[in-house]
């Protein structure tokens, strides 16, 4: 089974907390990391969405598109891999929050170009960040001025990096071999991931999953805020260059911790309904017009676009 993990605004998070907490000591490792991270796209330019005709100005509201994408299985026309994580999240620093979105890998959608109707997940694997970000937009209607994905193989030497995570399991449970206790537990790389993995065994299904990957995710978050040393937090750095891309340019990074920081310290979760349909022997997440246009009035107020 595909290791699945919801992240958020981790790296946003470690590197705006890295630059504040230790300013200029660590300053040159911070700059070094965002120039390995910075993959601008080659049709859209860092802060600009498609549906909007000016790029988002330093201090107006901003959203990211967050993606965990698996590299370990495809198909011969998957060239980048899936896009098992999909999180939309609405950054507004005159408010002091931060929306997220869990979008259902299995939502069923069009692919911005290339016309057939699949899995929103797949579109990462046809075209990269680029059709992804595309696909998402087209699908709710919401500007997309960034994007950051991660690979998941490298996610689980994140977690290790801050040494595991703290959370509080409601619900005791066995997966992959590992038994999650109820109450408090210290999970490594490994575990948490299987932590985040597991539905079937939850009378909430998907909901109990997200609900996991949003504790697990907050616990890197609250992690990253407390960092104690500066050899953690090199060898953190060194993990983030490794394993994530973003179009967010290195020459922000500093400008934007200090505006967007804050706002990250409230985080305010939502979730898509849908209903489940099998299409052609294929189980879909079918997202309503309703839905979707719920979703949109939420993201663009957040944004104050609307």
């Amino acid at each position: 089974m595909k290791k699945i993990f919801k992240i958020t605004a981790i790296v946003l998070s470690i590197l705006f907390i890295s630059a504040t907490a230790y300013g200029i000591y660590v300053w040159t490792d911070i700059k070094n990391t965002a120039n390995d991270m910075y993959e601008p796209l080659s049709e859209r330019e860092g802060g600009k969405s498609k549906l909007l005709p000016t790029a988002v100005s330093e201090g107006e509201p901003l959203s990211v598109l967050v993606a965990g994408v698996d590299h370990t299985a495809g198909r011969e026309d998957e060239v980048v891999g899936r896009s098992d994580t999909i999180i939309l999240m609405t950054l507004n620093p005159k408010k002091g929050s931060t929306k997220m979105l869990s979008i259902p890998r299995d939502t069923r959608t069009l692919m911005v170009g290339k016309g057939t109707t699949e899995k929103i997940n797949h579109a990462h694997a046809y075209g990269g960040a680029e059709m992804l970000i595309d696909t998402v937009e087209q699908t709710f209607d919401i500007p997309i001025h960034y994007y950051v994905s991660i690979n998941m193989k490298g996610f689980e030497t994140l977690i290790d990096a801050f040494d595991g995570v703290n959370v509080t399991n409601d619900l005791g449970f066995s997966m992959d071999g590992t038994t999650f206790e109820k109450g408090p537990l210290l999970l490594n790389g490994q575990d948490a991931l299987k932590y985040t993995r597991m539905r079937y065994d939850d009378p909430r299904g998907d909901a109990g999953r997200a609900a996991r990957q949003r504790e697990v995710v907050t616990a890197l978050m609250h992690e990253a805020a407390s960092l104690g040393s500066i050899t953690k937090v090199g060898k953190i750095l060194d993990v983030l260059g490794e394993t994530v891309r973003t179009d967010l340019a290195p020459d922000k990074i500093w400008d934007y911790q200090s505006i967007y920081r804050p706002a990250l310290g409230n985080i305010e979760e939502s979730e898509v309904a849908y209903t489940g349909e099998t299409i052609d022997g294929v189980w879909y997440a079918i997202v309503s017009e309703e839905e979707k246009a719920r979703i949109r009035e939420e993201f663009l107020r957040h944004l104050e676009l609307n």
